[in-house]
């Protein structure tokens, strides 16, 4: 088959959720046996600067010119569709397309926009809302991330539940690095959270809950975030700020996946009490690296976690504060935490996401 896939998000310089979900399955459909048979047309926007991973003869990378990404998605993209004649059509994400070509595959990541309305700006709860909806009324075939997620569509929006499969997500293991993680000698203790800092992943919920902690319980750790500004960003700062324990809190940005693995390498605990996850993928990073996790009760996040995780109530910060306790003083749970997240984690590949995934690309 010839088999075209939107990869404009695959190969940005700043890979969060769906970048890295985009970049990994390329990357395996790349190296899986059973793809070999078929012909990969990979449609990147050209702006893109960063150096593009060398594929087998049976990958085709094509630029295609727009300056503008809605324009690119619905005008420059759909016209190489058509000219190349494609068998099959995959889309990473769920993209405001007027149209879809026959036998198209698309996959969603998560509904928290309907219930999280609040967290979001007009402009992108617009975009998400009608291209979820679009999505699951032209599409010929659906990936959700998630048994929550497929749940959410067909709650939320009526989807027919025979059209949607589920592929889960993968993880790079690094089972490798947990022995290097317990031989060195970590200069201070400190809770890591991984993610964009942004209100709907409550991080205000975080720095209260840590100020709790550090005053109540007199946990000695240190607050370390790592991800780009969101929605509310400005709003989180003013509250850092005006917590008794903001020296000990450290909004560290953006940072590439080889920087991200050395904090994990060496934190103590993962802290991801979001409110909302059609995944949450973080929390399968933390429990490869053998970090012991805490996260929320709700949405997909007891789903993707297991038996690996402490779950707290994300609106009840006395309720994280108490968890952030316990997993700070208590060695036993620390050690079931890290030897549970680890059997979890083992049961998520990227090789086998991709293999999933492309025999429902390919199924006619």
């Amino acid at each position: 088959m010839k088999i075209g896939i939107h990869a404009g998000a695959a190969f940005s310089e700043k890979k969060t959720g769906v970048e890295e979900y985009t970049y990994q399955l390329i990357y395996w459909f790349d190296k899986l046996k059973q793809a070999k048979e078929h012909k990969f047309y990979i449609y990147i926007n050209p702006k893109i600067n960063l150096d593009i991973p060398s594929f087998s003869e049976n990958f085709f990378v094509k630029k295609i010119e727009n300056p503008f990404f809605l324009f690119w998605t619905n005008f420059a993209f759909l016209k190489h569709v058509k000219k190349d004649n494609l068998d099959a059509l995959f889309l990473p994400a769920n993209l405001l397309q007027r149209k879809y070509p026959k036998n198209t595959t698309v996959t969603i990541h998560g509904v928290e926009f309907e219930f999280l309305k609040k967290f979001y700006s007009k402009k992108d709860f617009f975009y998400l809302k009608n291209g979820t909806k679009n999505a699951l009324k032209n599409a010929e075939k659906i990936i959700s991330v998630s048994e929550n997620t497929k749940k959410d569509l067909v709650d939320v929006y009526g989807a027919d539940p025979k059209k949607i499969s589920v592929v889960k997500h993968g993880v790079s293991l690094h089972n490798d690095t947990i022995i290097q993680k317990q031989a060195k000698n970590k200069k201070e203790k400190y809770i890591l959270y991984i993610g964009r800092i942004e209100l709907k992943k409550n991080i205000q919920g975080v720095l209260s809950a840590f100020d709790i902690a550090k005053q109540k319980f007199k946990i000695p750790h240190k607050l370390f975030l790592l991800g780009g500004e969101g929605f509310g960003y400005s709003q989180i700062l003013k509250l850092a700020q005006r917590l008794i324990s903001k020296n000990d809190i450290y909004f560290l940005g953006y940072r590439s996946n080889e920087e991200k693995y050395e904090f994990l390498k060496n934190a103590d605990i993962f802290l991801f009490p979001s409110f909302y996850e059609g995944f949450g993928m973080p929390i399968l990073e933390a429990q490869s690296f053998g970090v012991s996790v805490i996260t929320s009760n709700t949405s997909s996040m007891p789903e993707v976690a297991g038996e690996g995780a402490l779950f707290v109530n994300p609106d009840n910060k006395e309720n994280i504060a108490e968890a952030l306790a316990v997993v700070a003083f208590d060695k036993k749970v620390r050690e079931k935490l890290k030897i549970a997240g680890i059997n979890n984690a083992q049961k998520y590949s990227w090789k086998k996401c991709a293999e999933e995934t492309l025999n429902i690309i390919t199924k006619q």
